[in-house]
């Protein structure tokens, strides 16, 4: 048969029997990385201090007792059978970085393998620094593992105080107690900083005890220790996120919310996952809920938290160590034997860094694909959704239905933003500045503000998406309320990213700047989600040229 009329199946079906007897292959996985600052003056002490505890932590776990140098913090190598540790240091020029790198055999799933690395450095003008990865190697195809920080961290942050961020590493759960406590975690919140997910768990209002949520807060807490942030948030301080950040962004009623770093007053509330009290009211949903913060947690640590920086690898350390070593032995003059052993040993670490960054590669050009292919398919979903919301409302119109004919108007601005949020969605959004604006809102019709917002996402939407420019100037909405070009007020700002020109605004009339009294509603147009943005509203805007 000629080569070119082989079939490239049958030949990969011929080969199924080998491959079948192969040995499995073995990856290594990150789970999660942890870093953080050891605080305190005295930091000799606090290095000294929290290297005892992971190393009390690995003896538990090494099957035996570990050598007289692990406790004088020197290097070493502990083999166990599988249970091994090993130690390397760096201490030049008043830098002194100490790392352990330990095996553990998973108690339940044979030729799964546990390593755990920790690093705990300082210098003479730097603080002390603390960070660890968790990693397994495995040949299974589906890993499916509850993750959970290593134990050695609670004990850390109640010996010492570790801080990520503008955030205190702590094993107990934050309780929000006062409106003070309430207005520091909507602080934290909005930390542009802030790198670690806050699971916000609210009581019922009915709960008798309100420091209960309907999850368990102290084994969420342990578990995601470094990872994320676990607040309580009683029924009756729940008003007063809510009355920052929206109902739509808010959490209330024995609801858990996941707020995820970036948060802001105008995110998109479905990037901050809700999950409703009836989803955890039963042991299995309270117990899915927990999972799945736990490995969102989990996730976000490796995805947020950079290799090299504020994470280091034992490999990089223990290559560092050996070669300072390798140097320090020509500079004594060591024998060629000494020299070629210390040339050997550095070669067997690198070759070891090198599987293992191999497999991280991997993991990262498989992660890059699935994040990817997800991202093409919420694109491509988000566009269907988009045309399909269209289709409805020409079909509405078509039946001589209008749309915004028969929406409920809010008759407060407390309600203002919740009612954009609900009924607009897709057609209308509000940037961060008009949330800021509404507020604060002092104008005293609102109803006015709302019939001016609701022709902005009805009527004058249609007009763009028939492929009109926008330009109805001095447009009367109603009396005393027109739609009009900005002039020497119009400003640029930044909206998912892109800029923007706000050039237009709706307005009343009168030169008043009394904000009872003047209505201001500045918007744009952004053609790649085809809906109305409003910059800012219902005041004045103050600029340079005003």
């Amino acid at each position: 048969m000629a080569l070119g009329a082989m079939n490239p199946s049958n030949s990969w079906e011929a080969l199924k029997p080998l491959a079948a007897r192969m040995p499995p292959v073995v990856r290594e996985h990150e789970i999660l990385r942890v870093s953080a600052t050891i605080y305190g003056k005295d930091r000799p002490k606090l290095a000294e201090d929290a290297r005892r505890e992971v190393l009390t932590w690995a003896q538990k776990r090494c099957g035996g007792r570990l050598p007289q140098a692990a406790w004088d913090f020197q290097e070493f190598e502990y083999l166990s059978g599988g249970r091994n540790s090993i130690v390397a240091r760096i201490e030049i020029d008043g830098t002194d970085i100490w790392s352990i790198r330990t095996e553990d055999p998973d108690k339940s799933v044979a030729g799964r393998i546990w390593t755990t690395e920790v690093v705990v450095g300082f210098s003479k003008e730097k603080t002390c620094g603390f960070s660890a990865r968790l990693l397994v190697s495995t040949s299974e195809k589906e890993l499916a593992i509850e993750p959970h920080t290593p134990g050695f961290v609670q004990q850390i942050a109640e010996k010492c105080m570790l801080l990520r961020g503008p955030i205190e590493l702590n094993p107990e759960p934050w309780l929000i107690e006062t409106e003070g406590d309430a207005d520091r975690l909507i602080e934290i919140l909005f930390d542009q900083t802030r790198v670690l997910p806050i699971f916000v768990l609210t009581v019922p209002d009915s709960a008798v005890d309100q420091h209960a949520p309907l999850l368990d807060p102290y084994n969420l807490a342990r578990a995601t220790l470094g990872t994320a942030l676990v607040a309580i948030l009683p029924a009756a301080l729940t008003w007063t996120l809510t009355n920052r950040v929206g109902k739509q962004r808010s959490v209330f009623g024995g609801a858990v919310r996941a707020y995820m770093p970036g948060f802001n007053e105008d995110a998109s509330p479905y990037s901050h996952r809700l999950v409703l009290a009836q989803n955890v009211l039963s042991q299995k949903g309270s117990a899915d809920c927990a999972s799945w913060m736990k490995s969102l947690a989990a996730t976000e640590s490796v995805r947020r938290t950079r290799l090299g920086a504020e994470v280091l690898a034992f490999s990089t350390i223990r290559n560092t160590s050996l070669q300072l070593k390798q140097l320090q032995l020509e500079e004594e003059g060591a024998s060629d034997t000494e020299q070629l052993d210390a040339a050997n040993t550095r070669i067997a670490a690198l070759e070891t860094a090198l599987a293992s960054e191999k497999d991280w590669s991997s993991a990262v050009l498989d992660e890059s694909i699935q994040v990817e292919e997800r991202a093409r398919a919420a694109e491509i979903q988000l566009n269907s959704a988009t045309f399909r919301i269209q289709q409805l409302l020409d079909q509405l119109r078509t039946r001589g239905d209008m749309p915004n004919g028969d929406t409920e108007l809010p008759s407060s601005w407390i309600d203002f933003e919740d009612w954009c949020d609900k009924t607009l969605v897709g057609r209308l959004s509000l940037a961060s500045a008009a949330r800021k604006g509404l507020h604060k809102a002092g104008f005293d019709d609102v109803s006015v503000a709302a019939r001016a917002v609701n022709w902005l996402a009805g009527d004058y939407r249609d007009r763009r998406l028939e492929g009109g420019d926008g330009d109805m100037r001095d447009f009367v909405l109603e009396p005393g309320i027109r739609n009009s070009p900005c002039g020497s007020d119009e400003f640029k700002v930044s909206w998912q990213g892109q800029p923007h020109l706000v050039d237009w605004h709706i307005k009343n009339g009168g030169n008043t700047r009394d904000p009872r009294r003047c209505l201001r509603i500045y918007y744009f147009w952004d053609d790649i989600t085809q809906q109305v943005v409003i910059a800012h509203m219902p005041a004045h805007r103050d600029t340079s040229a005003s």
